[in-house]
């Protein structure tokens, strides 16, 4: 089924064990192979390269070679091709969104929503071809100028989570691109068709060969290499907190340019005056959207003691009802991404219970009947006593939530900030005064205020603390795939 999907997609090698360097299919280095899970069922959906640090040098010498010719392009010759890979992605909407479903497992209409997220991702990037922008200021000096210029980096090489394989390869690739830099993307080893995916439409659409690159394989072998090595100029990641220092220390030595958008651990805030039913269905949507595998999930409730009953009942009963199953059947919640992370979430959860937290909705692991194969949660609401329970401080990425009732405005404000995480925050409120000291107070990138998450792709997506470095999206995000260069030019 799924070869099938592929081979409609551009008649390439997507599926067929190869990788994509150089503008051309290549098996790599080593005859070893990684099987991709499709995690509803267990089932082994493909299967690609096992790359090597070699096939990781080979990726970077081609973006090197291509670097001169296609920075030498105007930006909005760059940029027609990008609109090109765009319209491809759009052509091709319901075969993207399969191989989402096949590797990823969310259901089918939240995959075609991120496909249209990655037509947008680079239909903007593309429109920013004439929006490369930079300065003449005047000198202290007679007969002289400063000019800055904003110009290219040279290779840039983007790492990508599972979550959203398609949406965020595009996210990154657009915007450094159209500003001139080559590419080489290193896909989750889960979740790697996607990227291809974006390969083969790529070629399809003409891009010159090494521009954009796709290997395959672990993040300590292809992507360790990607980031150490001197030929590779600015390196973009998305991932979890500990994959990014450990990327941070590989750039260390030779100082490398790292953007990093890692973990989040937001808080949910719903004050005495809030729309109690406007919160509690964004907070529904913003916990179990794609199984609660989203960084700017709802991950910890904090609520006014005055509404705390009425929400929980309200929260509880929605989250009861909501449906599991298949996919490609449109429920409401597909499977978790793997059994380690099945694990992982039912670690936290065993360990705050035993700290004293009561159950309001009991799910947990699903391994019976139906659900026999693949890696199922059902969803779990907690009530806790105090803020250090471990649901309250790891990142759960999970259809799990606790909550804990606060007392006052203040209370909630600080144990919102009591976190090494600072990506994105939600506050329901309508008053005025509360909300400028949250947007004051608040430590966090990015803050939802009455309403439910889902950046806008003119807004800036950025987390504080551990929550990561750098940003995506907009002027500013475009921005960071730029650097700028100063020339003081004197006509005496």
């Amino acid at each position: 089924m799924l070869d099938q999907v592929l081979s409609q997609l551009a008649g390439s090698a997507v599926g067929k064990e190869m990788m994509f360097v150089d503008g051309q299919w290549t098996k790599g280095a080593s005859v070893d192979l990684s099987a991709v899970e499709n995690p509803a069922d267990s089932t082994i959906v493909a299967s690609v390269p096992e790359g090597t640090g070699d096939d990781a040098i080979a990726a970077l010498e081609a973006a090197r070679r291509a670097h001169p010719s296609w920075a030498a392009l105007p930006a909005v010759e760059r940029a027609k091709y990008v609109f090109a890979l765009a319209d491809a992605v759009r052509a091709n909407a319901d075969q993207l969104a399969r191989i989402v479903v096949a590797e990823q497992g969310k259901p089918l209409n939240q995959a075609l929503g991120e496909i249209g997220a990655t037509e947008t991702f680079l239909r903007y990037a593309a429109e920013n071809g004439r929006r490369i922008e930079g300065d003449i200021l005047p000198s202290d000096s007679p007969n002289e100028e400063v000019w800055i210029r904003r110009v290219p980096f040279g290779v840039v090489v983007g790492l990508t989570a599972w979550n959203y394989p398609s949406a965020l390869a595009a996210r990154k690739a657009g915007p450094a691109l159209v500003a001139g830099n080559t590419f080489v993307l290193k896909a989750h080893e889960f979740t790697p068709l996607s990227g291809l995916a974006l390969a083969a439409l790529a070629q399809k659409v003409g891009f010159p060969k090494g521009v954009f690159n796709v290997v395959t394989g672990i993040g300590r072998v292809v992507g360790e290499v990607l980031v150490a090595s001197p030929l590779s100029d600015l390196v973009t990641m998305t991932g979890s907190t500990r994959a990014g220092k450990e990327i941070y220390r590989a750039g260390a030595d030779l100082i490398k340019v790292i953007r990093l958008e890692l973990g989040g651990k937001a808080p949910f805030i719903v004050m005495d005056d809030a729309d109690i039913d406007a919160a509690v269905d964004s907070a529904v949507t913003a916990r179990f959207t794609n199984c609660g595998q989203i960084c700017t999930c709802n991950e910890r409730m904090y609520l006014h003691h005055k509404i705390a009953d009425e929400f929980l009942d309200k929260f509880v009963a929605r989250s009861r009802s909501l449906r599991i199953g298949d996919p490609l059947t449109n429920p409401d919640i597909g499977p978790k991404i793997s059994g380690p992370e099945v694990d992982k979430v039912e670690a936290i959860v065993r360990e705050t219970i035993a700290g004293g937290a009561e159950v309001l909705l009991e799910g947990g692991p699903l391994r019976q009947g139906t659900f026999s194969r693949g890696h199922w949660y059902a969803p779990t609401v907690l009530k806790l006593k105090d803020n250090n329970a471990p649901a309250m401080r790891q990142e759960i990425f999970g259809p799990v939530v606790p909550a804990l009732t606060v007392g006052s405005f203040e209370e909630a404000l600080s144990f919102a900030n009591d976190s090494d995480f600072g990506l994105s925050a939600y506050v329901y409120t309508r008053d005025l005064k509360r909300l400028m000291r949250l947007v004051d107070g608040l430590e966090f990138g990015e803050i939802y205020f009455n309403r439910t998450n889902g950046e806008l792709i003119q807004g800036f997506h950025t987390g504080w603390k551990q929550s990561g470095l750098g940003g995506e999206d907009g002027k500013y995000g475009f921005d960071g795939y730029l650097r700028k260069k100063t020339m003081y030019v004197n006509w005496q």
